[in-house]
């Protein structure tokens, strides 16, 4: 890891103003032999303790995935499912698919009361909200693939947070406040997550959760099948059917995982590795970044106007595609390779007027013209010496998923059926409008918009990318990825810049404090846009190398300065936790 004395003359760089220096981020963390970057301290200090024990970033990255279902239960999850992406030193590259799959006894309008409306919250809390979860599977699986240590020693970590507890923080309390009127309605829940008396944790206490040790303990004693048959599907199954949910202990052993190559596309002079369906996060990402592939965002300028148009342009016509066109591919096609064609991409930039925004409402997606080809979550990216780089993405939906736990597991159960097509034309919980070919049938895949990312520059890892955020982690990505490759942005500083979003429905471009000045806003606005402020959103956890940072030449040729290349020096990691998370930590080994 970077010396503390190195560290200190950084930061008072930025501080005082030395060559470069921004006063609004401070330096990412330094290092030479690995880094670990996940939204909790805790979990991104076993990655990198495995790392400096001989393990690779797969290793790792599974360390830091079960830690976080201990120290990040909001987010971090046996109960749920999610995605990996793997590009190793030897230069293969290979996508891990661990979603959540419907119960056996799902049915398309299972949500929808008598007279065919949506039943509130239905989708979203208790029983019924829950899919089949996949991380144990899709964990296990990387490992015994990919990893290099036994999975007893990988687990060993989160089981010892889990039974000795752990001390929080005001960064940790903060999120489990958000929870505490759903804890206190279930007896076991309340035992675990909120204190004796009844109130909530607070800064300087222990939580200690000896179910989950339990449960933990077992998987890593008894691997997969511990968890997918036996007693633990056992509990699942009787506490589901007491709360009218549908899931069954043979939906559990039913469970399979996937493995496959990840989608590619080209940004600029990069190649952008990222998830295929059932995620349209990648789909998406790269649908964006392939139409503004077209246009010199550096020339326009960091959230100027032209620039956040052209932006929120290519958000609307790719979330459309998105909405309409995607869906589990083992139940119906996606036309993944059509979406992102250069021609297309073409079309599509023919249908942007510089001037004006394009009415979300004039957008429909026309699939007979495209030929046919057969909430909250939390983020890992890590890399090792030899060049390994993962980037997973997991999640169980909204904060504490369905907020649900069968007897003393431990766990909670996603909510990831809200994430299908409960009926069409009605919002989910991110607020997107989705199509038919993401409605609920048994055994299927909700479409998803988790896309971990990795980006390569002749052949290497140059970025390791990914967050939290629905809908937004599309967007969060690919402005993270526009920040560095087009406007020379430091790791720390691609991070933190202020983000805008807009998914086509609802027609509304939402911004950041501070993303847009009042003079840009009043011109966006003239321009047909509407604009709608909200408080920081999503965790973009980046790792990133020299190779990211456009070439000095190229940024002096922008107008900006040459010099803040210089402090990204090559061979070394760098990682950058995003401060909306602050219980989150970078570090390196």
């Amino acid at each position: 890891m970077i010396a503390p004395a190195r560290a200190l003359l950084l930061g008072l760089l930025v501080t005082l103003g030395g060559p470069g220096a921004r006063a609004a981020s401070g330096p990412a963390v330094e290092a030479e032999n690995g880094m670990v970057v996940s939204s909790q301290r805790l979990a991104s200090q076993v990655g990198a303790d495995i790392l400096k024990a001989g393990g690779n970033a797969i290793d790792a990255a599974v360390a830091v995935a079960y830690a976080e279902a201990v120290v990040n239960p909001c987010c971090g999850n046996i109960g749920g499912g999610g995605f990996l992406v793997l590009h190793r030193a030897d230069g293969q590259s290979r996508f891990i698919n661990f979603r959540e799959k419907a119960p056996g006894a799902a049915s398309r309008d299972m949500y929808l009361d008598a007279a065919g409306n949506v039943v509130k919250g239905a989708s979203l809390r208790g029983w019924k909200a829950a899919g089949v979860p996949g991380t144990v599977l899709g964990l296990n699986t990387a490992l015994a693939e990919y990893g290099t240590l036994p999975l007893a020693r990988v687990m060993a970590p989160a089981v010892a947070l889990a039974r000795d507890g752990f001390v929080l923080t005001r960064g940790d309390t903060d999120i489990l406040d958000f929870g505490a009127k759903l804890f206190a309605g279930q007896a076991n829940v309340a035992r675990v997550f909120l204190r004796p008396d009844g109130s909530s944790w607070r800064p300087g206490d222990r939580l200690v959760q000896a179910g989950l040790a339990r449960t933990l303990q077992a998987i890593a004693a008894g691997g997969s099948d511990a968890f997918y048959t036996g007693e633990i599907p056992r509990q699942v199954e009787a506490a589901s059917r007491a709360g009218g949910g549908l899931l069954t202990a043979a939906d559990f052993a039913a469970y399979t995982v996937t493995e496959s190559e990840p989608l590619s596309c080209r940004y600029r002079s990069a190649t952008i590795l990222s998830a295929p369906p059932p995620s349209s996060g990648g789909t998406t990402l790269c649908e964006i970044l392939t139409i503004l592939d077209g246009y010199d965002l550096r020339a326009a300028g960091f959230n100027s106007a032209r620039t956040v148009h052209l932006m929120v342009e290519a958000m609307r016509r790719a979330f459309a595609d998105r909405n309409i066109l995607l869906g589990d591919p083992d139940f119906g096609p996606n036309p993944v390779a059509q979406l992102l064609s250069p021609a297309y991409a073409e079309k599509l930039r023919a249908t942007i007027r510089p001037d004006r925004a394009t009415p979300s409402a004039d957008i429909r997606p026309a699939p007979e013209n495209l030929p046919q080809e057969k909430p909250e979550t939390t983020h890992i990216s890590v890399m090792d010496r030899a060049g390994n780089a993962v980037s997973l993405t997991y999640t169980i939906n909204g904060y504490f998923g369905a907020g649900v736990m069968a007897g003393e597991t431990g766990f909670f159960l996603n909510d990831e059926m809200d994430d299908f097509t409960v009926k069409l034309e009605v919002p989910n919980l991110f607020g997107l409008v989705q199509g038919a070919r993401n409605g609920i049938e048994p055994g299927k895949r909700p479409l998803s918009s988790m896309a971990p990312t990795i980006v390569l520059r002749d052949g290497k890892v140059a970025l390791v990318a990914g967050s939290p955020g629905g809908s937004r982690i599309i967007t969060i990505n690919a402005q993270t990825l526009i920040n560095m490759l087009d406007f020379g942005m430091e790791p720390q500083e691609a991070v933190d810049a202020p983000r805008i979003h807009h998914q086509w429905l609802p027609d509304t471009v939402y911004a950041e404090p501070f993303a847009l000045s009042a003079d840009t806003q009043a011109i966006l606005r003239g321009m047909g846009h509407t604009i709608v402020e909200q408080k920081p959103w999503g965790a973009q956890e980046l790792i990133a190398i020299r190779a990211a940072v456009p070439d000095a030449a190229d940024v002096a040729t922008s107008g900006n300065d040459a010099t803040r290349t210089e402090r990204m020096r090559p061979g070394l990691l760098y990682g950058a936790n995003d401060n909306r998370r602050p219980a989150g930590a970078a570090i390196g080994e």
